[in-house]
């Protein structure tokens, strides 16, 4: 089950043969996708993906805007629930938004990057000799409830109307203020002491950013720490296995009878469903847009 109009499912599971069934998309009332987001994709690429594929359906019938939007930034680095909303259900954004975030976090002790995560390079590393489960059951607790955060340099903060991230990458000092968050749940899913890594299960509020809460995980045990890999696995009512592929997501849009709404009133216009073929141009494209973070960057500068 993947995609909620505001009344009803679009896709959901026939009870008497068990085989996914497609309602018509309403192009006017919409609906909510909930796709899992690749590592490597930037939220704004999901949305593209998705918008891009619609549009190649119903621009023959005269559209030629959408309006598409999501329910949560994921980076680039993370992977997992992602809620696209179309048409009417984008005026359900604030709404989900708001739902309880799930994550799995895994974190390396003992170094820290400028972004809190790996996509930039180790700035220094701590000792980790007196880290130990015991040391990690102690600390955690301290992290969960109502918590104050400062957000990571690198985030889509604003400061004097500038992306703070924007400003790190152009080598800018930012200073951010912190922000007020909840945390209902932190608990150890395995701690691999050879390795320093922690891998934790994370439940917190609409605005956590988990990189910054590896950061101050790190220094609560007396070292460093960044985020070495996020998957978003809940987003309010909906879990990871709700999701669709992206590219399941869009056979689904190519498979599904599109019904668009006239200005009279009169019956709809209907295209009827068609099919979805994979071509290498279309991979070309997906490559072109995923960028490493110094071609993310170089486009910063250029901007």
């Amino acid at each position: 089950m993947t995609c909620l109009t505001p009344l009803q499912l679009f896709f959901h599971l026939d009870n008497n043969n068990k085989s996914e069934v497609i309602q018509p998309l309403d192009l006017h009332q919409g609906c909510v996708w909930a796709v899992d987001k690749p590592l490597g994709w930037s939220s704004f690429h999901v949305v593209k993906k998705l918008r891009g594929a619609l549009l190649g359906r119903v621009r023959h019938a005269g559209v030629r805007k959408l309006k598409v939007g999501h329910a949560g930034t994921l980076d680039p680095l993370a992977s997992g629930v992602m809620l696209i909303c179309l048409g009417k259900a984008t005026k359900q954004i604030d709404i989900l938004q708001a739902g309880v975030k799930e994550y799995a976090a895994t974190l390396q002790l003992g170094a820290t990057t400028p972004s809190f995560d790996q996509e930039t390079p180790v700035d220094a590393v701590y000792p980790t000799e007196h880290i130990d489960r015991n040391l990690i059951d102690e600390v955690l607790p301290r992290f969960v409830g109502t918590i104050s955060q400062v957000p990571p340099a690198y985030s889509a903060c604003k400061v004097d109307g500038k992306r703070a991230y924007k400003m790190a990458r152009g080598g800018e000092a930012v200073e951010l203020k912190p922000k007020t968050l909840v945390i209902d749940q932190i608990e150890v899913v395995d701690f691999d002491a050879s390795a320093m890594l922690l891998t934790l299960r994370v439940v917190c509020s609409k605005g956590t950013y988990i990189r910054a809460l590896a950061r101050d995980i790190g220094e609560a045990l007396g070292s460093g720490a960044h985020l070495a890999a996020l998957r978003r696995t809940r987003v309010g009512d909906y879990p990871i296995e709700r999701c669709l592929d992206v590219d399941d997501a869009v056979a689904e849009i190519c498979r599904s009878e599109i019904h668009i709404a006239q200005p009279d009133g009169g019956e709809p216009f209907v295209i009827a469903p068609g099919e979805y073929h994979q071509d290498g141009k279309t991979a070309q494209a997906d490559r072109r847009d995923i960028l490493t973070y110094q071609e993310r960057m170089a486009k910063d500068t250029r901007d």
